[in-house]
Parts: C-alpha cells; structure tokens; sequence
C-alpha cells in the first residue's frame, strides 16, 4: 500500500501524500479535544510543532508536569548603541535591560518604549498546541519544532467565530468558511517564518511518512501556498527566494504562574480548565464541557456562597439558576458567540442573583484545583514564580515586563465589572480594634425598608381582624362588600344569593413582633438592644440579634441578623426591655419581645409576624395583658424579601453614613 492511499486527510487539509496540516484556533478547549480526537483517527508519525526550537526542552519538560501549568519565558536579546564597544556587550544580563534607548538616557518613558516584550509559551491543558504535544509524547511520536527563531517575537491576531462551531463541523468544515476573512500577512517577520516553517515541512517528508502540523487558522493558508513554491525535489525556496535566518536570541526561563494569575495564561476559564483535566484523569466524557461547565460552575458557586453566608444567604432556586442560565445565553447570542465569556456569566449573576452570588461565581472560576497538589510534582519547590497581569510579568526579583504569546488566540477585550470585594481577616481586626462603643447608628435606607415591610404587616393584620368580623347576609337591595360564593352555593337550594358585610375595623394597632427564627437560641442571638426613632416616621424597636461585630464589612460598619424585633408605631419612649424587672417573668426571646409589646401597646390587638400561630403559652400571655395577638404567617411574603430586612447593618457614628454604601452589599 502506498502513501497515498494511507492518507485519510481531507484533501483541503492534505499538502501532500505524507503532509497534513490541522488549523486551530489558541486557546480553544473544543479544539484541543479535536487535535486529540485526529491523532487518535489519523496516527501520525511525526508532529510538527509551530514553536522554535530553543523551546524544546523547556516545553516538553513542563507539558510532563502538567495538569500543572508553568509557562515558558524567552526575553528578548539586549540592544546596545552603536558606539559601545564590543567588550561592553557581554558584560549586562536580561534583568539590567539595558536596551538602545534614545540619547536621552533620563527620559524613563522613551526607555520603556523601546523595551521589546518578552515572548511566552502558555502550558495550557486547553492549548491545542500543547495538547498535540502532549498526545505526541504519550505515544512516542516524534517531535519537530518547525519554527523560526524570530527576535523580537511579533504575534498577530484577528476575530474568529466561536470555537464551539467545531463541536458540531468538522476542522476542514471550519477553515474552509473562514478562508475568506484571513488577510494576507505583510509584516516581514510572519513571511519569514511561514516560508521557513514550509521548507521544515519539505525535509521533514523525507524522513517521515505521516507528518502532522498543528498551526494557527490564520497561518495555514499562507503555509499551504508557500510549501507548493518550494521545489519538490530538494525542497529549497524557488524563483530567486533567500532562506530565511534565524536570530540570535536568549535561553528560555521556565516559570510557575500564581494561582490568582491563572485567567491570564489560560485561554479557557481556569475552573473549565480544571474540569477538562479532571475528565481527563476520571475518563469521563468531555465533549460538552464548554456548556456543561457553566452550569457546574453556578452549582459550584451556590454551594461555595451557602457554606460562607449560612443563614443570611438567600435561596438560589433551580427557577432562578434556570433564569439566571437563560440570560446567560441571551447575552452570549447578543454578543455573537455561542459559549458565554467571563463577563457575562459575572453580568446575568449579578443582575439575576445578588452582588454576592456574583463574587462567588467570580472567584470560583479563577479557581484550578490542581494547584493544591503542585508540591507532588518533581520540581515545584524549584521553579521561579511570576505573577500575570494584562500583557505583562512581574517576575521573580520585582521587575515588570511587558509579555505577548506565542500561541496567541483571538484578541480580548478587557472590561470592568463593580464588585465588592471581601474584606482579610486583617482588616476585620483592624476595624474591630478601632470600633468607638459609644456610638451606634442604624443605616438609613435599611430604617426605610424595615419601616415599609412593618407597615405592610398592619396591613396584612388589619385585613385579617376585618375577615373575623365579617358576616354574610340575604341579598335584597345592595351587594354590599361583594357576593359571597361559598354562603351563596351552600344555600343554593334556596335560590338566594348571599352577601358579605365587612365592618370597619376598630381599635388601635400599634404594636408588631416579627418572629424570624423561632425558636431562637440564646446563644445564637447574643446581641439584645432597644433603639429609638430619630423621626416621627421611624418606630421604637426592640431586637435581638447576632453580634455585629463579629462581622465587620467596612470601617465603622458591622451587619448583623435579626432573629426577632419588636415595632412600636408611632415611636413612644420606653425602658430597655431586656433590662425591665416587670419582662422578667418571660423565659425565652419571643416571650420578652411579646410581653414588652402587650406591656406598651395602646390597642389591644397585637401583630405577631411567625413561621407558626401563636401556641397556648403565648396566648396565655397575652391574655394576661388583656391582649390579642393577631397573627400573620410570615410565609406571605417572599423568603428573599424576608432574607433582605433581616440584615442590619450597624454604624459607628452619622458620619459613617457617608460612605457606608460602597462597603454594604446585598445578599
């Protein structure tokens, strides 16, 4: 059988019998499985690897390291004026960056300006690059590094269509329909290495018989049409073209990355990276990922945001995750793309679940989980790390260079989302130690909420005293407060219709208790105060509470959470009720607070907001008083409304209401 009739390549990714070339697009997971999928159909005996060869050691040394990534750093070869002697030249290193600056030698700026960047190569699990690497050298395949040594290293990108395409058409499918929008390249420097990576290709198909080349979609083209110029035969450039030379450049560094940087080396989100490997290691499937692992990344953040908000969290229901997936998507089709960008999964968190939710999506996703082994790997105490920031470096010794990649992907655009960071545990302590005890204040738009909520609960009260008052009557010659259905088929026999009359409501209501956790733990709720009304639209309150100062979120700033309160409407003065002999009859929380309302109440109903009616004891109690507690099921109102009011956010002082809001967050 010949070579020909060996090669199962499509004829558009075909160069040759013995050449195929594979165009991805950096970056891309769904094209790292494609690269994995073609050498598992085609088995190729060479790989020809779009990197230079000074890369090589370096390279292949941490793609055995990974899941671990590393990147690998080749700064760019020292310049030096004309008038320097050459005994000059060996004497600075890569660190001094002693670059040809202007003859201004104190103009800073013009001196970071001719600092070339330093070239990289990301070891990325979802590089296709590296993935090609990587199956290569699982199956002994061997390994060539076609590229040209290129000082300094000048990286081009453009748009492409989403990568996801390729999950449902084929790679040839793919780079045939975006043939057509791939401009030419002009820059000498990308003419010189695609001519020298095509005359790598011509001997390479001497020695080999299967040779796979895994490049850039914007290069195959290009690479394609200078391997048919070169002669067949000896493979050396035709109609009066020079080979081109390789540069002299510097010893490539390898480097870990900080676990916080991860977003900056990874082209996919280091937590759907981290579900690629997991796949990998578990041989499980892991051709949706790309889609799947949004959603495991909200399941994984609502567990993260349970586990640290505990009780004050509020429900994240499978409506509001499903909702929150459909903006998701929403946005992702406004924005042309089929698989969402960090910046819309952060967006429709924000807008659908809360500020906090939010800032849990967002950590979590920079989160890869086999950092936390990197000590079992050989070497990892060893390697130097550098932290990433946008197009740059800092590395080891402090300095900050400017970086581009040599597997560049499309280009991003970089945006800026308001949220709240978490306070350390530094700054807790900090605001903890500088807290004044004799100043305490509530927070404005929290009085009015509160306020708001306890006027609703009259209401709801109100309604309730009217419908046990309420009768029913014969209708003869006026509806009255409407017709009453069930008193009207119940007498239907008679063929009568029947009537409601609802007399006005008399008495007072003045008092409510809001039971929001009962029964309440004493220990649970440590924190027992009475605050009056600032102005006549403010209730006197009694509450207990958590300790706020347990949780500190700005300077001057604790929140706490009611587990009770009890509203006095309109404000009256009045002892502490935790400190009134006349209260000490009540065993428990709710029993003080229901006592101190039937003790200052003018009317003689009283609303009590709890999950259940009021028991006997309760009754009882209120009996006692000559007293009625009118209760209003607090399953009436949204838990997430509920969750909302139950956080008070304490003050150190007025003054700190001028800037309490770029501190607070709402669950």
């Amino acid at each position: 059988m010949n070579a020909s009739s060996e090669n199962q390549t499509p004829p558009l990714l075909r160069l040759s019998d013995r050449v195929s070339i594979l165009p991805v697009i950096h970056g891309s997971g769904q094209f790292a499985l494609t690269v994995r999928r073609w050498f598992l159909e085609h088995s190729p005996d060479c790989l020809a690897v779009p990197l230079p060869a000074s890369f090589r050691e370096q390279v292949e040394e941490a793609v055995l390291e990974l899941p671990r990534p590393s990147m690998v750093m080749q700064p760019p070869t020292p310049r030096f004026d004309s008038e320097s002697s050459p005994s000059d030249w060996s004497t600075p290193s890569w660190g001094q960056q002693q670059w040809n600056a202007s003859e201004d030698e104190d103009d800073d700026d013009e001196e970071d300006d001719d600092v070339p960047p330093t070239s990289f190569v990301p070891i990325d699990p979802c590089q296709p690059v590296i993935m090609a690497i990587r199956a290569a050298m699982g199956e002994h395949v061997p390994r060539a590094y076609v590229d040209l040594e290129t000082d300094p290293f000048c990286p081009h990108s453009a748009v492409m269509p989403d990568p996801f395409a390729v999950r449902k058409v084929s790679p040839e499918m793919f780079a045939a329909a975006v043939l057509p929008s791939i401009a030419r390249p002009h820059d000498g420097q990308a003419v010189d290495r695609i001519k020298y990576m095509a005359i790598q290709l011509r001997e390479l198909e001497k020695r080999h018989q299967r040779i796979l080349m895994v490049c850039s979609v914007l290069d195959w083209p290009w690479i394609r049409e200078a391997y048919n110029r070169l002669d067949p035969n000896s493979g050396s450039p035709i109609e009066g073209d020079v080979k081109p030379e390789h540069d002299l450049v510097e010893p490539v560094t390898r480097y870990c990355v900080d676990s916080k940087s991860l977003l900056f080396l990874f082209g996919e989100l280091p937590f759907i990276t981290g579900l690629y490997e997991r796949a990998r290691a578990e041989l499980d499937d892991d051709e949706d990922l790309q889609i799947d692992g949004v959603k495991e990344l909200m399941l994984a953040a609502r567990d993260n945001y349970r586990q640290e908000l505990g009780s004050r969290a509020r429900r994240i229901t499978p409506l509001l995750l499903s909702k929150c997936l459909t903006y998701i998507r929403n946005l992702s089709l406004i924005h042309r793309r089929m698989t969402p960008d960090l910046v819309t999964i952060i967006t429709a968190s924000k807008q659908i679940l809360g500020d906090q939710f939010a800032l849990h999506v967002a950590e979590l996703a920079n989160h890869y989980p086999f950092l936390e082994s990197a000590e079992d790997f050989d070497g990892a105490d060893v390697l130097p790390h550098v932290k990433l920031g946008i197009d740059q470096a800092r590395l080891p010794d402090g300095d900050t260079v400017s970086i581009v990649s040599r597997l560049p992907g499309p280009p991003i655009s970089w945006q800026r989302i308001e949220l709240s960071r978490r306070p350390t545990e530094f700054e807790k302590e900090r605001w903890q130690y500088q807290w004044n005890p004799y100043q305490q204040c509530s927070y404005p738009p929290e009085d009015t909420q509160i306020e708001n909520f306890r006027t609703r609960v009259f209401d709801r009260a109100k309604a309730i005293i009217g419908n046990d008052l309420a009768r029913t009557e014969k209708f003869t010659t006026s509806v009255k407060d409407g017709i009453d259905i069930r008193d009207t088929l119940r007498h239907w026999y008679e063929k009568q219709i029947y009537v409601k009359v609802a007399p006005p409501s008399r008495g007072l209501l003045d008092a409510c208790v809001m039971l929001f956790d009962s029964p309440s733990d004493p220990r649970t709720y440590p924190w027992r105060t009475t605050w009056f009304a600032e102005h006549d639209q403010e209730s006197t309150l009694a509450f207990y509470a958590t300790r706020f100062e347990d949780e500190m979120v700005g300077p001057g700033i604790g929140l706490s959470i009611y587990g009770g309160a009890m509203f006095l409407y309109p404000p009256v003065m009045l002892p502490d009720i935790w400190n009134d002999i006349r209260l000490d009859y009540a065993t428990t929380l709710e029993e003080r607070l229901i006592a101190a309302a039937c003790l200052h109440s003018r009317g003689r109903q009283i609303a009590i907001l709890s999950a259940l009616p009021p028991g006997s004891g309760w009754q009882r109690l209120a009996r006692r008083h000559k007293k009625q507690l009118v209760h209003v099921p607090i399953s009436s109102f949204s838990d997430e409304q509920v969750q909302q009011l139950r956080m008070v956010h304490v003050l150190n002082g007025t003054k700190v209401r001028s800037y309490a809001a770029d501190f607070i967050r709402k669950v």
